[in-house]
Parts: structure tokens; C-alpha cells; sequence
């Protein structure tokens, strides 16, 4: 079992920039992949980014390649995911997930509660 609680959210203008940040728990945080994924209001959860347990490889989505960067820390139980040059089409709740893999396609198994950005323009 896997506990999530994202923070950082909060409102900014197009150009800048936030850091999220997902606290999990648990002894086997390092076992896991962890990931990022938003909703927009009247739109299907998507994708945004994850990072596999030893922080080897790392998927994006096309929309925030470039501009987004997600990172760990282990010895924290801590996920990270850097903003830069956002977009009011950024604006939506975030959301931390861990599971054993996570792909632009899985369905993670545990998700945390959410942190709403939004960009103004």
C-alpha cells in the first residue's frame, strides 16, 4: 500500500513556473515507478510524465516535453515535477500515481488526492 500527497499547486502566469512536489509512504517507495497526471475540467485525465524506481528512464508527454521535468528523490519518498514556460492550457488538478509501471497508457494503482495549477494568461 502506497500513499500519495502532492503540494505545490497554485496559481501563476503563462511563462513562469511551479514545482509539485508528492510525499508518499511507505518503506517500498523505491520499488515503485511514480508518474503525473492532470485533468482539466470537462476533460478525461491524461498523461503528463512518469520516472521508473531507479530514476533511469523517464516518459513524457508530447504536450510538456521540453518544458516539464520530473525527478526523485529515494531517500525522501519524494517525486518532483518541474514546470517551466507554462501554458493556460496547463491549468488543471495534478495528480501523483505509483504503480510497479507506469506508461503514457497504464492505469496506476495508487493515486493521491490532486493539487489544482492554474495558469493565468
Amino acid at each position: 500500500q502506497v500513499q500519495l500527497v502532492e503540494s505545490g499547486g497554485g496559481l501563476v502566469q503563462a511563462g513562469g513556473s511551479l514545482r509539485l512536489s508528492c510525499a508518499a509512504s511507505g518503506r517500498t517507495f523505491s520499488s515503485y515507478a511514480m508518474g503525473w497526471f492532470r485533468q482539466a475540467p470537462g476533460k478525461e485525465r491524461e498523461f503528463v510524465a512518469s520516472i521508473t524506481s531507479s530514476s533511469g528512464v523517464k516518459y513524457y508527454a508530447a504536450s510538456v516535453k521540453g518544458r516539464f521535468s520530473i525527478s526523485r528523490d529515494n531517500t525522501k519518498n519524494t517525486v518532483y515535477l518541474q514546470m517551466n514556460s507554462l501554458k493556460p492550457e496547463d491549468t488543471a488538478v495534478y495528480y501523483c500515481a505509483a504503480d510497479r509501471v507506469i506508461t503514457i497508457t497504464t492505469i496506476p494503482a495508487y493515486w493521491g488526492q490532486g493539487t489544482q495549477v492554474t495558469v493565468s494568461s
